[in-house]
């Protein structure tokens, strides 16, 4: 439902800019009342997808970048349903992380998981891409990666894509909690991407989800 409102919304311009509307207006348009509409506009504010301005007419509404992310997830489900065959393509830029790949995929509790999850274990690096827009593809296709303790702290979890580049197997990966913006991702691999690829930053590079 959620996704559903969503996209009426993003039918009104919210996507563009901030629409102007009224709870009773929402509701009207997808048929509910407009007490469940308010609380589904709530919700979907305390989630991220949206902001609100509340007016003396009722709110202005506008889809944040994690809410497009959303969007993009569901409408690429789709593209896999009737265009089926067709891989979804992901073109980025590298840039410089911020150094802390090494440490994380390095311990034992995920380098573990990789190798048994993924069917490689990751080069002690990753490779950082700035992508041209929001990175968003559906749960359905992720693996999970568990947190876990060690006698020192708690390490979250997170999920991975498989993805190839050039050829080579790799994973996007992403934290449960990352302070990094939704067009940034981390992409770990069996080798050294930067230097079996010739890569520095700057360059432009095609990731190929699996």
């Amino acid at each position: 439902m959620d996704v559903d409102i969503l996209k009426k919304l993003a039918l009104m311009g919210a996507m563009k800019g901030r629409v102007s509307l009224s709870s009773a207006k929402l509701g009207s348009t997808i048929g509910m009342s407009s007490q469940t509409a308010a609380r589904r506009l709530i919700r979907l504010e305390k989630q991220g997808y949206i902001t609100r301005v509340l007016t003396t007419e009722g709110q202005d509404v506008r889809i944040t970048d994690k809410g497009i992310s959303k969007l993009k997830a569901e409408y690429l489900d789709y593209k896999k349903i009737f265009e089926e065959g067709q891989r979804q393509r992901l073109k980025g830029r590298v840039t410089t992380g911020l150094g802390e790949g090494q440490y994380y995929i390095s311990l034992e509790g995920y380098r573990r998981q990789f190798v048994e999850k993924l069917g490689f274990e990751p080069y002690p690096g990753t490779l950082n891409l700035q992508l041209k827009e929001p990175f968003a593809v559906h749960d359905t296709s992720a693996i999970k990666i568990e947190g876990f303790k060690d006698s020192a702290r708690t390490f979250g979890g997170g999920k991975c894509y498989p993805v190839k580049i050039d050829g080579i197997e790799a994973a996007i990966i992403r934290p449960d909690r990352s302070s990094y913006p939704l067009n940034m991702v981390e992409i770990i691999a069996p080798v050294n991407l930067r230097e079996k690829l010739g890569l520095k930053d700057g360059d432009e590079v095609e990731v190929i989800l699996e």
